[in-house]
């Protein structure tokens, strides 16, 4: 019952929602086949303004590729562009193709529009943000659909676009064109490039329950006035089941909407606000709200409803709208071979298995080098071979540092934090990013490579720590018999760095600092500007996370179930917490025996010990074989002992992610973002200040959001909002 709570209180009462599945998208909308574009809904953002803004962007960036000015003409029949789908992203980029002198086509399997068309009558449209006004030459005024419907039209129309209606099965890249290919497999069209328009609206959801199949269930509503002062039953939490409960009501029905959580999650503020005051009697219709409720069965004049208790009600029922979403059409992309994340093939498992091997050699090697240094002293091989190594010289030092795996895992560890990280500046540019990133090269760079592999050895060479004063002072406080390598330790506190605490004898100069770090700064720290100024700002694992993992942010798993896998840190850290009981009372009775259970826990009882299972596999080898297929922060979200001693000392915190609630437009993009799991959206779309632990201050969701929403800040002592003052917008 303890652990039950505890596990709420410290991560379970956090919303889990999870990430749909999509096609994987960079900057531009370009994918992992050369030459295809995804615009519109499926680049992430499902704003009409921004489907109209991405299909015009594909076409000018398209425009300005040399190898796509190199090849138009070169080949006879093969077109400039193929556009897939005629809705606002569609035609976006016909217009911009059609000014700019493309030869192309446009396809769709139905008619142009159809996604709107297939809209209630009189829905509202909302064209956020107000202020943004998209590329190209589909600026969006109206405020129904039908309004909606005359602009497109007008505008195709008055542009010559044809669209013919055709269905592209899938398409395939040969050579320097893309082949379209039909459903028998043949090839219908080539292409330089393709630009693929066509949304997320694919096959209806079921939800497998019998009377699924009766005339009376729809999946879409066409016109609410037909169903006046009839019983509806609505069936979904999203913005499609609220707003077309939202026009029944309107309409005079008598709306049942039924639920299988206890609340909505992502709905759209104006939504959420409009149906509450329907519920307190404000419609012409009625609206009851049965949250936490399964449709059990539909019958020709009812519908059961299974309730939260487990009691059956039967609801009289005229007509059903189960509205819960449509499965984005992802066959067309496996067939094309366009990745989709979360999804995994051959290639994915190759490469994990791959890195994994190497990370396994890399770490056995950097935790134990003794037998490779031994081989290549012995055949007098580099870096044994060196001549000039005179200590007392900083070139003397680096070179003595040679011999010391931990020098090179340390270096490419320093490369990979700048390279990596002036490409993350490139491509979130803000004023915060590109602080915290230059911070984290810094700290990476000088505290945690130069000051114990040259700096600090160099100093010793000279005298600094065996000249008497507080020279010396420092040096046998802090490096016994010239282990420079614990300088590690001014930075990375334990329990994260055990090695400092975890001594044969007590080295007072690091048992005092690491209680000071863990117990003292690090609280303060939390409880101040949250975990992320530890996790997002000097942490080594946390800077390569940043940098080298900033581009795979998104390929972290979401939903309840991964978010369980969170207490994994907290029994290491338990872990962490008996062996230090155990180092200080064997150093208090050493003839107890205890020291025979403390070294075996800690490195002697063949691979069950800290070192082998939490130092070797869990921060090391799977932390790092893991970047490329589950995120960087695999490692900090899941196992490491001091980010879970923070998440305890967060849920102090003052630090948040305010929202400004009406702004919210439910895009889901700023969770899709989120590294460490957490349901971001959940909370923005509540206007509710965003506290879950595990937020380590990476700004991505402040950045992606395309209304601008969110912002980083704290309570102040009498619960009023402060706003950080370095932006995590792009300016």
């Amino acid at each position: 019952m303890f652990i039950k709570k505890y596990y709420h209180w410290l991560h379970g009462k956090w919303p889990s929602g999870l990430v749909e599945s999509l096609p994987e998208v960079n900057e531009g909308g370009t994918t992992n086949i050369k030459g295809v574009r995804i615009v519109g809904d499926l680049s992430g953002v499902p704003l009409l303004k921004f489907s109209a803004d991405t299909g015009a962007k594909a076409v000018h960036e398209i425009l300005v590729e040399e190898d796509f000015k190199k090849s138009r003409n070169n080949e006879e029949g093969v077109l400039d562009l193929a556009i897939i789908g005629s809705g606002v992203s569609g035609l976006s980029a016909a217009l911009e193709a059609k000014k700019a002198g493309f030869k192309f086509r446009i396809f769709d399997a139905v008619q142009p529009f159809s996604t709107i068309k297939g809209f209630p009558k009189g829905k509202p449209i909302y064209t956020y943000p107000k202020e943004m006004v998209p590329a190209g030459d589909v600026q969006l005024k109206a405020d129904v659909k039908e309004g909606l419907l005359d602009e497109l039209k007008q505008l195709q129309e008055e542009g010559g676009i044809e669209v013919e209606q055709f269905r592209i099965s899938h398409i395939e890249r040969k050579g320097d064109s893309i082949q379209l290919l039909d459903g028998k497999g043949q090839v219908f069209e080539k292409a330089l490039r393709v630009i693929v328009a066509i949304g997320k609206s694919g096959n209806y959801r079921k939800l497998g329950v019998e009377g699924e199949s009766l005339d009376k269930v729809y999946n879409r509503l066409h016109d609410p006035k037909e169903y006046s002062k009839q019983k509806v039953l609505v069936v979904g939490g999203g913005d499609s089941a609220l707003e077309a409960s939202i026009a029944l009501v309107e309409a005079g029905a008598d709306v049942t909407l039924s639920y299988r959580k206890k609340e909505f999650s992502r709905p759209k503020p104006d939504n959420f606000d409009k149906l509450k005051a329907f519920e307190m009697g404000q419609g012409k219709g009625s609206l009851r709200l049965m949250m936490a409720s399964n449709v059990k069965e539909v019958t020709l004049s009812s519908v059961n409803l299974l309730k939260q208790d487990g009691s059956l009600e039967v609801l009289e029922n005229d007509v059903v709208f189960m509205l819960i979403g449509r499965e984005a059409p992802l066959d067309f992309f496996r067939r094309s071979k366009i990745n989709i994340a979360g999804e995994w093939g051959a290639k994915a498992w190759t490469t994990l298995i791959a890195f994994m091997l190497f990370s396994i050699w890399m770490y056995h090697w950097k935790s134990s080098g003794n037998i490779v240094n031994s081989f290549f002293s012995q055949n007098h091989w580099f870096p044994f071979n060196l001549s000039y190594s005179n200590p007392k010289t900083l070139i003397g030092a680096f070179v003595n540092s040679l011999p010391d795996p931990g020098f090179y895992y340390s270096i490419t560890y320093c490369l990979c934090v700048v390279v990596f990280g002036f490409r993350r500046i490139k491509r979130r540019n803000t004023p915060y990013i590109k602080i915290q990133t230059y911070t984290l090269m810094t700290v990476q760079l000088v505290p945690l490579f130069l000051l114990p592999y040259i700096i600090f050895p160099w100093m010793g060479a000279n005298g600094v720590f065996t000249g008497g004063g507080l020279g010396q002072w420092f040096g046998d406080t802090f490096f016994p018999n010239a282990s420079y390598w614990r300088s590690f330790g001014f930075l990375l506190a334990w329990p994260l760095f055990i090695w400092n605490v975890f001594t044969p004898d007590p080295v007072w100069g690091w048992l005092v600092l690491s209680l000071i770090q863990t117990f003292v700064i690090i609280p303060l720290i939390v409880w101040r500007w949250g975990k992320g100024a530890y996790c997002g700002w000097l942490c080594s694992c946390g800077a390569l996370a940043e940098t080298l993992g900033d581009a795979h942010r998104h390929k972290m798993p979401h939903g309840p179930k991964w978010n369980k896998l969170n207490m994994v840190g907290q029994v290491i850290l338990l872990f962490s917490f008996i062996l230090l009981a155990l180092r200080i009372l064997s150093w208090i009775y050493p003839e107890s025996g205890l020291e025979y259970y403390y070294t075996g826990l800690l490195s002697k009882f063949a691979v069950f010990n800290y070192k082998y299972l939490v130092d070797l596999w869990l921060a090391g080898i799977i932390g790092v074989a893991f970047y490329f297929h589950f995120s960087g922060r695999i490692w900090c979200r899941f196992a490491c002992p001091l980010a879970a001693l923070m998440h305890i000392y967060a849920r102090f915190s003052r630090y948040r992610i305010f929202a400004e609630k009406s702004k919210c437009i439910s895009c889901n993009g700023c969770t899709t973002v989120c590294h460490q799991g957490i349901d971001i959206m959940n909370f923005a779309n509540k206007g509710l200040p965003m506290e879950d632990p595990e937020c380590v201050r990476c700004s991505a969701c402040v950045d992606v959001c395309p209304t601008d929403v969110l912002s980083f800040g704290r309570l102040d002592g009498k619960g009023e909002i402060v706003k950080d003052k370095i932006s995590a917008r792009r300016q």
